[in-house]
């Protein structure tokens, strides 16, 4: 079987499945058909529709059980979007990459937030920043400003490119760095923090 044919199977197991929980209405955990079904239904081998299957629940959308069949699973959102962005990030050829993006998107929360963010909301950060050692404030400080936003996408993609990355020369930034950065923020001056965020990365 080539590598075309592979793929056309897998998008229609995909399809047949996607048919097979609107047309009967499935919840979670509800049983899907079996791989002797699936490839009558396909015409396909079962050697093809078992790869498909189980390519499928690497993706979090079914799990099988030994000797009961398989079965729809409760599925976690951009629980997708993590394994196949944890393939291309390992994939990238240089840490410079992935840092480009982080900027990218760390600066960008800045300039949203920039004068939204209330009274209570900067003393309260404030007072987790001073307490915090060195090398966890940076991933606090915009882990809060991504929550902030409310897209919790854009928190996840954010989560793995930090875990893909280690910049050094945020661990050798002060307490005040973070503070500063936060006032900004708070004071509609999202171009000041941006430019001291860029700074530091160009340490790396």
């Amino acid at each position: 079987m080539t590598k075309d044919t592979k793929s056309k199977v897998y998008q229609e197991v995909l399809e047949e499945i996607r048919n097979y929980i609107v047309d009967h209405q499935l919840q979670d955990g509800d049983r899907l058909p079996s791989e002797r079904e699936l490839a009558e239904q396909l015409n396909a081998g079962r050697s093809s529709v078992r790869e498909a299957l189980r390519a499928i629940e690497l993706l979090g959308l079914i799990e099988t059980r030994h000797g009961e069949g398989t079965f729809l699973r409760s599925y976690q959102p951009y629980y997708s979007v993590e394994i196949l962005s944890t393939f291309i990030l390992q994939e990238t050829r240089s840490q410079k990459e992935v840092l480009q993006l982080k900027l990218l998107l760390e600066s960008q929360v800045l300039s949203n937030l920039s004068g939204q963010i209330s009274m209570d909301f900067y003393k309260k950060l404030l007072s987790v920043i001073v307490e915090l050692p060195k090398e966890k404030l940076h991933t606090f400080l915009f882990t809060e400003l991504f929550k902030a936003t409310g897209n919790r996408l854009l928190i996840k993609i954010w989560h793995l490119l930090e875990g893909f990355s280690n910049p050094i020369s945020f661990e050798l930034q002060n307490h005040s760095f973070y503070e500063q950065l936060l006032f900004w923020v708070k004071e509609n001056k999202a171009e000041s923090a941006i430019e001291a965020l860029e700074k530091v990365y160009t340490l790396e």
